[in-house]
């Protein structure tokens, strides 16, 4: 049928004996997976236990010192290039942070004119300005509506300023920015993180709609749902682990040890 668009199945995900050690010691060792493609997987453990180096590694964005994984087929860290090609990140600190003077709209906008001047093909690019400006809407809805972000539903539409954001509807921006690539693997860091009980069911049930289109997701969370392909860093509570004093701020904690193994492997 022309002009559908069909998107990539999502990637099966690998991994054996995978670990990453930086200045402070082991950030994760000893790692271990195996999800079909489709999964949802989520990276379990206590704030500090290197969570978002896992999540970082598995996407192609962090160098791993031992052991190998492959996504879709492509080995790490021989293809880390190609897998982040494939793949997108979500709600992780230092990496996607939203600008909170900009608007949910201009987010918007901006993902998308970069997605169409990096991630598209040069036929893409040829096509008349109206078609173009038209499937872009149609991807950003597209989007939208498989993140859960209703824009009819915040104070002022698009023109919601993301510091006015809700804790929840800012993640599902952070998903629908994520979306518009059309990811074959979405990384999430902080699944639940200050959320209500209830706002964390809602969360693992969109995450679950993502993968029931195809996409794989592999999710950070202090607790993983019972139907997740679970994945530890094999440095929970483990003061050896190198990722910060305990008693500090789970987000400090998280971003200053991935900001330490990033600097160690000099990826970003």
């Amino acid at each position: 049928m022309g002009g559908v668009v069909h998107d990539p199945p999502g990637l099966a995900v690998s991994a054996r004996d995978l670990g990453l050690e930086g200045p402070r010691g082991w950030a994760f060792h000893g790692v271990g997976v195996d999800a079909e493609p489709g999964s949802l997987i989520a990276v379990e453990g206590p704030s500090g236990s290197g969570r978002t180096c896992l999540l970082l590694a598995l996407t192609g964005r962090m160098r791993p010192t031992e052991g190998l994984a492959t996504v879709g087929g492509l080995e790490l860290p021989r293809r880390m290039a190609a897998v982040r090609r494939i793949s997108a990140l979500a709600h992780v600190t230092g990496v996607t942070d939203l600008d909170p003077a900009l608007t949910v709209g201009e987010h918007l906008r901006e993902r998308a004119l970069l997605q169409r001047r990096f991630g598209g093909s040069l036929r893409g690019l040829l096509r008349p300005r109206g078609e173009r400006a038209d499937e872009e809407r149609k991807r950003v809805d597209t989007a939208l509506t498989a993140a859960g972000l209703d824009l009819a539903s915040l104070p002022k539409g698009a023109r919601t300023a993301v510091r006015d954001l809700e804790r929840v509807e800012a993640l599902w921006l952070s998903l629908a920015l994520a979306l518009l690539g059309r990811p074959r693997l979405l990384g999430v860091d902080d699944a639940g993180l200050k959320l209500s009980s209830a706002e964390r069911d809602e969360v693992w049930d969109r995450l679950r709609s993502i993968t029931g289109a195809g996409t794989t997701v592999v999710a950070v969370c202090s607790e993983a749902p019972r139907d997740a392909v679970v994945v530890g860093t094999g440095a929970a509570g483990d003061d050896d682990a190198g990722t910060g004093a305990a008693g500090d701020d789970e987000m400090h904690d998280e971003g200053e040890e991935a900001a330490d193994a990033l600097a160690e492997t000099g990826r970003s």
